[in-house]
């Protein structure tokens, strides 16, 4: 692990008692949710601004079926959004926080 990103990491957080129980919880649901490929893929899709759902599909190769799945579950936990508009539904990034844990999580892993 890069020691100058760890610096930069807990000196964002106090040090004595970093995660509370709640945190650890909320932690763990994103992880448990970002844990799945085809949805790292579909928020790579909604990293650059919304999209509907056949957009979603061409841009990630996914089957129509797992899209609507992994749609569902990503926004019932909150990372997406969804908005329909006529017989469309568009979808777009919620939580930001999801940005940040994948770029940071990328950068850990070149070093």
């Amino acid at each position: 692990m890069d020691k100058n990103f760890l610096i930069l990491f807990l000196s964002e957080m106090e040090l004595n008692n970093m995660f509370s129980d709640t945190d650890l919880t909320v932690l763990a649901t994103k992880f448990k949710v970002l844990s799945e490929s085809s949805r790292l893929k579909i928020l790579r899709t909604l990293f650059d601004g919304e999209k509907c759902v056949s957009e979603i599909i061409d841009q990630t190769g996914l089957q129509q079926a797992n899209v609507s799945k992994q749609l569902k579950i990503l926004a019932s936990s909150g990372i997406v959004e969804c908005r329909p508009q006529g017989l469309m539904r568009y979808y777009k990034l919620a939580d930001f926080t999801v940005l940040k844990i994948c770029n940071a999580i990328c950068r850990l892993s070149e070093n």
